[in-house]
């Protein structure tokens, strides 16, 4: 198992447990609950897509690596395109960061900085590593993280993680845009536009309860 980690066909989540890797499709967007989710959250991305009319993505977390399981794709010219079953590093992307920011530190050193994460390449480095636990904890306090470039060159994206009626994670939501013009729709208020969004999905979402399979 741990050369099926080391070459991407597996992933170990912070339970222990495997699920499929980055070489397999990474992870349980076939799941009967993803499919609820991603249901209740398409119109609320696509009306979300119109006002700052840049793309908005829905992602999942497995381990180490999020998943998009969604795009509905800006009207601009230049714009983000999609990227439905793209897998990144959870602790680059927005919406990665803002779900890992949910869990206990212990857990997040298990995933990023233990011998488990050196067999699966997911280690962060000691001098990096101090860093990123601020960085979810000014996520954690703000209740958003922001990616500047850290998956792809010149992309950045404000993230927010999504909850059920529980408070359990469910998944998360984020908002991508070329360098160029995220500092400007980030100052021309899309944070309170995402705040919104966001409450008005987790609300359809807690009353739409979802399976386990």
């Amino acid at each position: 198992m741990a050369m099926l980690v080391y070459r991407g066909f597996a992933i170990q989540d912070e339970s222990r447990r495997y699920h499929p890797g980055p070489a397999m499709g990474a992870g349980p967007a076939h799941m009967n609950w993803m499919k609820q989710v991603r249901t209740l959250v398409q119109p609320h991305m696509e009306l979300l897509a119109t006002s700052p009319n840049e793309s908005v993505n829905l992602m999942i977390r497995v381990g180490t690596k999020v998943r998009f399981v969604s795009t509905v794709e800006g009207s601009n010219v230049m714009r983000v395109g999609d990227r439905q079953g793209a897998v990144f590093p959870a602790y680059c992307a927005s919406g990665g960061k803002a779900m890992l920011a949910e869990l206990d530190p212990a857990v997040v050193v298990q995933l990023f900085s233990s011998p488990g994460a050196d067999t699966a390449g997911d280690r962060i480095p000691d001098q990096d590593f101090t860093a990123f636990l601020s960085e979810l904890a000014t996520v954690r306090t703000n209740g958003f993280a922001v990616n500047f470039a850290e998956t792809e060159e010149d992309v950045c994206a404000l993230g927010f993680a999504l909850h059920d009626g529980a408070n359990a994670v469910v998944g998360a939501i984020s908002v991508s845009a070329p360098a160029v013009r995220f500092r400007r729709f980030f100052d021309d208020g899309l944070l309170p536009v995402m705040l919104a969004a966001v409450y008005q999905l987790e609300l359809d979402i807690a009353m739409h309860p979802l399976g386990n399979d």
